[in-house]
């Protein structure tokens, strides 16, 4: 029970802090991404050796550290693409007369080197856990990965939660293809998959004949899952997400000007988002839904 417990608490925490760090340095002035980036790749190099040292162990504290690797891993490349470093051949915004299928693609231009990079350090990684009993570190890239997806077609769909707040302003052109809506087709499937998986690593976790080792595994993995699918929850819900970490996107007093002009920007940004989009939100509809924020780490 005490390690199920610690699992938890460890998942949460770390979910929580790592999103709010990249959401600090994302926030910070563009002269600082230099030494973020130096700093995030070294950080980088040192969570792939310890999911590679971490993968042949069976213990306890093992797993913990390849859980802990497969989240900076994670988070250097949520770090690179909101810097505006590894995102995608195009930085424009959508055509206001764009269909359907073409906005589409135009969307995946827009993350392209950011998806690939994404399928490149999933490669290196299964191939550095390959036969090894400890995959933990895998899995956890694997999942938020999937999550990150799902999130990503859901706000192309349409979601009452834009969520615009997370979004720096060199990547203001990514809201052009962003929809607002009180839920879209897909969200409901997002959702309960994301649940049965929760509850399929939970099951895992309490039949498991692999010890601790294997329990404290499947434990920090349906933590993290369950925290995904809550944080698809945020999307479409009037939940004030942002609180969650004030302290990590509050503007400096240097960055205060700056900030403002986003802000007045953003407020702005939804009126056209479902122009030529014959499956856009009604305009009644769109200004009775008020955008709220969420977390960007999945």
């Amino acid at each position: 029970m005490q390690l199920t417990l610690t699992a938890i608490l460890f998942a949460t925490f770390l979910w929580w802090f790592s999103t709010g760090v990249v959401f600090y340095l994302n926030a910070r002035p563009t002269r600082t991404f230099r030494w973020s980036m130096l700093a995030g790749s070294i950080v980088l190099a040192v969570a792939l050796y310890g999911l590679w040292a971490s993968a042949e162990s069976r213990s306890v504290g093992a797993v913990f550290i390849a859980f802990t690797c497969g989240l900076v891993i994670w988070g250097w490349h949520t770090m690179s693409y909101y810097m505006g470093i590894i995102t995608g051949p195009r930085r424009e915004r959508c055509p206001p007369d764009c269909g359907r299928l073409e906005r589409f693609f135009l969307a995946i231009a827009t993350s392209l080197y950011h998806e690939l990079a994404i399928i490149a350090t999933a490669g290196l990684m299964i191939w550095m856990t390959w036969g090894q009993p400890n995959a933990f570190g895998l899995w956890t890239f694997l999942l938020l990965w999937g999550m990150h997806v799902s999130a990503k077609l859901n706000v192309f769909l349409g979601v009452r939660n834009l969520n615009t707040e997370f979004i720096p302003e060199r990547l203001d052109y990514l809201t052009s293809f962003f929809r607002q809506k009180s839920m879209n087709l897909l969200f409901p499937f997002s959702v309960t998959a994301g649940t049965i998986i929760t509850t399929l690593l939970i099951q895992q976790a309490s039949t498991t004949d692999g010890g601790a080792f294997a329990t404290a595994g499947f434990v920090l993995l349906a933590s993290l899952m369950a925290l995904a699918v809550i944080e698809h929850w945020f999307m479409i819900l009037p939940i004030p997400a942002e609180a969650l970490w004030r302290w990590s996107i509050e503007p400096s007093a240097a960055d205060t000007e700056s900030s403002e002009s986003t802000g007045s920007r953003r407020q702005s940004v939804t009126a056209g988002y479902d122009t030529g989009d014959s499956a856009g939100t009604p305009a009644e509809e769109k200004n009775s839904i008020k955008p709220s924020t969420r977390s960007a780490n999945a």
